[in-house]
């Protein structure tokens, strides 16, 4: 199978504007996309995909000796570039797709012209004056819970990650989209995910990059946000006025206008 099918790649919008690639977090899809695509898809050429393991990718592909580390989730991301030839990207990644833009940018950076971290974090679990919003046996717990009984998992901490229990809508279409994921390849990926450690990537980032956190996340506090922007040279930070670490789902519009701002914008 190609690439193309492998990940599911769907290309819309302007064929003469800048190219976005989006990229979802942990236990979504392309799908958690849909109400930013139209808009951006107005200014530039739009991007989408499932990393192997995820959504309507193959599963024939995956493997857990590949999948174990950010380092297979970065090589779909550049096998995906090569395949469409793509360069100047604006690569927009969320949640832990944030870790895998910059790796990508570090090892193919003739690709990328800019990088949008939706609520990133390099570090899940506090350690000495770094916060990253849990404790290690939080995250063992985590982790335990979700192999003991995924489906209990998901239906438990969707709800939390979208943070926002006024909109019971929106945790339920998290918890239908980490239902919809491989149990045994969930695990993986969120080991993958709350167990790394990228903050000494971080300094490594030399092209333009734009920080987008929500308000109130209880999976990236703001505290990371900060962190993520500090360490990042010439960084900006926009904190959208919304909860809950999926601002795409939750505040669609101005996670949109701030990535075709971003996008668009010319030196």
């Amino acid at each position: 199978m190609g690439v193309l099918a492998r990940n599911n790649v769907t290309v819309t919008g302007r064929s003469d504007g800048p190219v976005v690639m989006l990229a979802h977090g942990f236990g979504c899809d392309q799908n958690l996309w849909r109400l930013v695509t139209p808009r951006v898809a107005e200014h530039c050429r739009v991007v989408l995909f499932d990393y192997v393991g995820s959504g309507r990718s193959d599963p024939d592909a995956w493997s857990e000796k590949r999948y174990s580390t950010l380092d297979g989730y970065t090589e779909d991301v550049l096998e995906i570039c090569r395949e469409l030839d793509l360069r100047q990207v604006v690569f927009v990644g969320h949640s832990v797709s944030a870790m895998v833009g910059m790796l990508a940018v570090a090892r193919e950076p003739e690709r990328f012209a800019k990088l949008v971290l939706l609520t990133p974090s390099p570090r899940y679990i506090d350690e000495g004056e770094y916060r990253g919003g849990f404790t290690r046996e939080d995250i063992e717990e985590l982790l335990e819970s979700l192999d003991s009984n995924y489906l209990g998992w998901s239906a438990q901490m969707a709800p939390v990650i979208m943070g926002n229990p006024d909109r019971p809508e929106l945790g339920e279409e998290l918890t239908d989209s980490f239902c919809r994921t491989d149990p045994e390849m969930a695990g993986v990926f969120a080991r993958t995910t709350f167990l790394s450690d990228n903050r000494e990537d971080l300094p490594r980032v030399n092209v333009p990059a734009l920080v987008i956190e929500s308000a109130s996340d209880a999976i990236a506090p703001r505290e990371v946000g900060a962190y993520v922007h500090e360490r990042i040279s010439g960084s900006r930070l926009v904190t959208l006025d919304t909860l809950g670490h999926c601002p795409q789902l939750s505040a669609p519009e101005q996670t949109a206008e701030a990535i075709i701002s971003f996008a668009t914008e010319t030196s």
